[in-house]
Order: structure tokens, then sequence, then C-alpha cells
């Protein structure tokens, strides 16, 4: 056998293969051909070799307000669990392991993380637990939620688990355009939510991380309907397009105008609020065409709005937009919002208002930890506050910018 020059000696490093291994390449190796409906099983396979039984697979409904259990053979089904209080939701939410003492031994609830988007809650239960099992069983967790991400795109399996009501068509098109609702890395985390979640049409967001820049954009179709839906889509497919090929901001504008004149007519139009974060320095650029302005938070209080020069919705025909510029302090938190979460108001009564909102913003900041909590909690917060209902999309999108570094995340210790 060949002796690799670059090894100083062929017993330096121990390269046989341990119990964890074996267990997580288990599943890794058969992964790439597992027909989805196979993964309940070879999960519960995978959980009884360390000790665990009961297992059940929570995804996050539609809605953001439920876990529901994933149907499948040797998985446990029983009834959704609400996110914002149970042992499961705490884990989903925070994405940490929850262990609850029960009398046949310990209920394990371990979030399921792609990245940093929470795909929901892997619960097991195992008579004890120690330090090797909770290692071990973080590394499951990871693989099983990449599985569930990676076989998602060619089933319907976990799409119908998650919804808890009908729904629409224009929801359905909305909710495939979008990205995760949740990211995090060292420097910088978002975190979005639509209204009315099975009904949605004509509100939309989308965002990636090149490199050192967050690029991200709120968009809001005029109407409600099906041509509602199409305009999202049209705005949000030359929104990607022009990204893509490194067009600045106020060149997306007008890819996204003339696109959007040229497909709808004139009388139609999309309002938009398009971003870009420096995330090493927390520069931050945007355009708005439309949409109210975003509230600059700090330390856990609204501190003010980011103004920017009048611009016209795209399909309107505006001139070139003035790019407006800030630069953010760690920690500052930039919240987007749609008109529909200020304009809704009963019947007689006058609107909710930004007045409200930053009121609830600056309440509900003391209270959650977290992009994703704080955003859920403040959508569901000004919902109740509106009547229980709404008549119009509203769609919250949330930056924090953390600043640093993640170079060491690529080194190996």
């Amino acid at each position: 056998m060949a002796v690799d020059e670059n090894r100083p000696g062929e017993d330096a490093t121990n390269r046989s293969e341990g119990f964890g291994e074996r267990l997580l390449g288990l599943l890794l190796d058969r992964a790439h051909e597992m027909p989805p409906q196979l993964i309940a099983p070879l999960i519960a396979e995978e959980v009884a070799k360390v000790g665990g039984r009961d297992v059940s697979i929570l995804l996050q409904d539609y809605a953001q307000q439920m876990l529901v259990p994933l149907p499948g053979r040797r998985l446990v089904v029983g009834e959704p669990e609400p996110i914002g209080d149970s042992p499961a939701g705490a884990s989903f939410l925070h994405g940490t392991v929850i262990e609850v003492p029960q009398a046949d031994g310990v209920r394990m609830y371990l979030p399921l993380l792609d990245g940093s988007d929470q795909v929901g809650v892997m619960a097991l239960t195992l008579s004890v637990v120690d330090d090797d099992d909770r290692r071990l069983l973080r590394r499951l967790a990871g693989l099983v939620a990449d599985m569930l991400v990676t076989k998602h795109s060619y089933t319907d399996q976990f799409f119908q688990a998650r919804r808890l009501e009908p729904m629409s068509v224009t929801a359905e098109i909305q909710w495939s355009l979008l990205p995760p609702l949740a990211m995090a890395v060292p420097q910088v985390a978002v975190a979005g939510i639509l209204e009315p979640a099975y009904d949605v049409a004509g509100d939309s967001f989308d965002y990636a991380l090149n490199d050192d820049i967050l690029h991200l954009a709120v968009i809001d179709a005029m109407g409600h309907g099906l041509h509602a839906a199409t305009m999202a889509t049209v705005a949000i497919g030359v929104y990607r397009h022009a990204r893509r090929t490194h067009v600045g901001l106020a060149g997306i504008y007008s890819f996204m105008d003339q696109a959007i004149a040229e497909q709808f007519g004139t009388e139609h139009f999309v309002t938009a609020q398009m971003m870009r974060l420096d995330i090493t320095t927390g520069h931050l650029q945007w355009v708005n065409a439309g949409h109210p302005a975003p509230l600059l938070i700090r330390n856990h209080q609204v501190v003010g709005r980011l103004h920017s020069p009048t611009t016209l919705p795209v399909g309107f025909g505006g001139e070139t937009p003035s790019v407006s510029e800030q630069v953010l302090q760690q920690g500052d938190r930039v919240l987007c919002f749609t008109d529909g979460v200020i304009e809704e108001h009963r019947a007689g009564e006058e609107q909710f208002g930004e007045e409200q909102l930053i009121a609830w913003v600056n309440r509900i900041e003391h209270t959650e930890e977290g992009v994703r909590a704080m955003v859920r909690s403040l959508s569901h917060t000004l919902k109740r506050e509106r009547g229980g209902s709404t008549t119009d999309d509203a769609t919250l999108f949330l930056i924090e910018w953390r600043g640093g570094a993640a170079d060491h995340l690529a080194t190996v210790d």
C-alpha cells in the first residue's frame, strides 16, 4: 500500500470508524437514493440505535402558529403543538435542545436546522441522557434537516403536512417563490413573514447573501387576486435576474419598472423596497419605490425611519432613483413592512397606523430574542390588534446586523 508522505506516520491519526460515524454515515450513504416516504422509518431506525423511541418529526405550519407532525411509518403522529407555548415550540424558535423529564425517561426536542433555517423539530424519548447522546443526536438532527430540505423539492408530502387550512392558488404561487423564511450567519440575520398565510396574493420578498453583500427586496403588487400574484412573480423574477447580473440598485429598479410596464401596462404597478447591506461594515443602501419607510431599531427601541427621496412604484416609468445610504451600528435592526400592516382598519374606525406599529415593536423587542421569534410575535400581535384578520396582504421583513467575521467556521480545530 502506498504511503502518503504528507502524513507524519501511519498511526498519527485514528481513522477507524466509530459508533457515531457508523450511525451518521449510514444515513448519509442511503440518503442519496432514499425515496421521501422512506425517510421516516430510516430516522426511527437510527434513533433506536442510540436507545431512542417514540420519534416525531414536527414541521412549521404556514401561518407559523403550530408545529405539525409529519406522517410516516414508525413515526409517532400526535396533535399539532403550539409554537408559542410548548417545549417543541421553544426548541424551534430558539434553536436549542429542550429536555423534559418524564416518568419513563427524558423527552428530547431537537431543532432541525438547515444552515440556520429552522425546518422543524425532532422529538424522541430516551431512558437516560448523557453528553454523548446529546452530541450525537444534535448531529443526527442536522442530517435529518438536510434530508428534509433536499427531498421536499420533489415531493408534495412535506407541503401537505404543513397545511392546517386550505390554501388559495395565489398563496400557492407566492410560497413557491419564497426563499427560507429565516437565515442567519455570524454577521447578519434575517426573517420574514406573510399574512394571510393561506391566502396571500401580491406580497413577497427575496434575499441572497453573495460574499459580503446581503441583497434583499420586499414587494407588493397592486390588487388581491391571481393578477397580483402574477405581477409579484414577474417582479421577483426580474429582481433576481438583475441582481445576478451584478446590476446596482438603481439599475434593478429600472429593470423591474420596464418589465412590469411592458407586461401589464402602465396602469398597473408594484411597490418595492430594495436593499444592499455590506455585512462586514454595516453600510446599508436602499431604494424605496412606494413603500412605507423602514424602521431603524437600536437597543430594542425604534429610533427613527429610513427616509429616502420619493421614487415611483415600478411600472410607472419613474426616473432613475437616488440610492439612499446609512451606516448601521452593531446590533441594529431594520424592519421593512408593506402598507397592509398599517392601513388595516375596522369599518368606521381609523387605520392601524405607524404609531401603533412602533409602540408594539418597542414592546415586543424587550420580550423576544432572535429575529425569527421577534418577527413572528410581532406579526401575530399586530394581526390580533387589527381585529384578527386582514383584508390586504401584510408582510414584515427584519434584518439584524451583527458585524464581526465568520472565517473561524472554515477552520478545522
